[in-house]
Formats: C-alpha cells, structure tokens, sequence
C-alpha cells in the first residue's frame, strides 16, 4: 500500500503585517477618541450640567474652553457656595459691642485712669484686661474684697448681653509651686474659674460663660522685668462677637480711647 506523501510547507515570514495592522488600528482608534474629546458638544455639556445642578443643588459655574465664535457654555464646578459679606450685619455687630464696651469703661472708670484695667474692642470681641493685683493676693485664686464690688459692676452690664464670655487666665513665668497649685497652669485657670462663678452669681447665664488658663504662654509684657511680669499677671474677661472673625474686616477702637 502506498504511503501518503506530506510535504513540510515553508516558513510564513509576513506573520509581521498582522501585528503591525493591530497597531495601526489601535492608534488610529486612539486618534478618534482624543479628536471626539477636544470637541465641545454644548448640547451635552447642558444635560450634564443640570444633571449636577439638580444633583448638588446651587453651584458655580466656570467657562469651557473651546471655539471663541461659539456661545461660551459653563460646567458645573464642585466648589462651595461663597457666602456674600453682609455688611449691614458687621455695622450692627459692631455698634452692639462698641456700646457694651463703653459701658464697661463707665463703671471700670476709676480702675481704668489708674492703668489696671484696659479696654479694647477688635475683630474677635471687647477684651477687658484686668491686672490680677487688682483681684488676687499673690500666689491666691480667691477673689480680694475690693475687686469684688467692680466684678459686680461688670457682671451687671453683661447679664442681659447675649454674647458670649471667655474668662482667660494669665500669669508671669516665675514657676509657682504649694500646697493649693502645682504649677502656673493650675493657678491661672482657678483664677478665671474664681471670676466665672462671681459673674454667675451676678446673673450672667451659665451657658455664656468659658473659664480657660493660660499660665505663662501668652505673655504681653517681658517676664524679665518686675513691670513686664505685673503685666503677664492677669485676668482678660473676652466678650466674644456673635459673627466669625473670617467675616470681620479690621480692628476698631472704643471711641474716645488709644
């Protein structure tokens, strides 16, 4: 019986050109996609953008880069809505707090030609800073008798005010340390704390007031003199302003005051 005879076939060397013809057609895909992507379709962006405004709600919108003769159609930008400054609400704010520091300054007036009391009003609130000789023997957080009655005085001016008052207390650097206070921290947060409970007792709302101590950190004076560190020693009553401070616009003084 005669064998089948098979003749081995001879190497494709073109198998090349089918490679090759993938490449070319990918890039060319690849050319189509960016050319439809540099496209401005306004139609389509204003589906998407009222998709996102009824998504998101109100939002800004920002221009497309695109031809200069076609209408200019805006997309929606992911940014949060910038509140207007309401200026007529800064001016009543403002002259809320400048009357509540005048009427400090009336009833803190013999204490304030003496230098141990300063009023200030500035973007945060009225800051009242109040010596703490004026209110404490040294190294004690109880409130001396003659310091009692212009605490009232304060207190009374306050209490139908309804912003809100962080007591802050302050020391100098030289270390402190017996048998009531380990440290400056101790002291200086006892003293606001002493403040906070005589202005409760003078009928300002608990709710209002913040007791916080500072000890040494936030010195306003050199602790490297007797003077500076008089300084240091203190006591700032902050009646803080009801609006932000991002909101405010520059420092003010109380009329009639440097």
């Amino acid at each position: 019986m005669a064998r089948k005879r098979y003749e081995e076939s001879e190497d494709n060397h073109d198998r090349w050109l089918v490679s090759y013809a993938d490449f070319i057609t990918l890039l060319f895909a690849f050319f189509v996609v960016m050319y439809a992507l540099s496209s401005v379709n306004e139609s389509k962006y204003r589906v998407l953008s009222n998709s996102l405004i009824n998504a998101f709600g109100r939002v800004q919108t920002a221009p497309i880069v695109g031809d200069p003769a076609s209408a200019s159609p805006s997309i929606p930008l992911a940014l949060p809505p910038v509140r207007p400054r309401n200026n007529e609400a800064l001016r009543r704010e403002r002259e809320k707090l400048t009357n509540v520091a005048r009427d400090i300054l009336k009833v803190l007036a013999p204490l304030v030609e003496q230098g141990k009391v300063r009023v200030t009003q500035t973007t945060r609130g009225v800051n009242v800073e109040i010596n703490a000789s004026v209110l404490f023997a040294p190294g004690d957080a109880r409130l001396s008798d003659s310091s009692i009655q212009a605490l009232k005085a304060v207190a009374e001016v306050l209490k139908d005010d309804d912003h809100a008052i962080q007591v802050e207390g302050h020391t100098d650097s030289v270390p402190i340390r017996n048998v009531l206070f380990a440290s400056n921290w101790e002291l200086s947060a006892v003293r606001a704390s002493s403040v906070i409970r005589l202005f409760v007792d003078g009928g300002v709302a608990e709710t209002r007031l913040t007791a916080v101590g500072h000890g040494s950190t936030q010195p306003v004076g050199s602790n490297e003199t007797p003077e500076g560190r008089l300084r240091n020693r203190r006591v700032s009553v902050m009646v803080l302003s009801n609006l932000p401070e991002t909101e405010t616009e520059v420092p003010v003084d109380v009329p009639g005051k440097s």
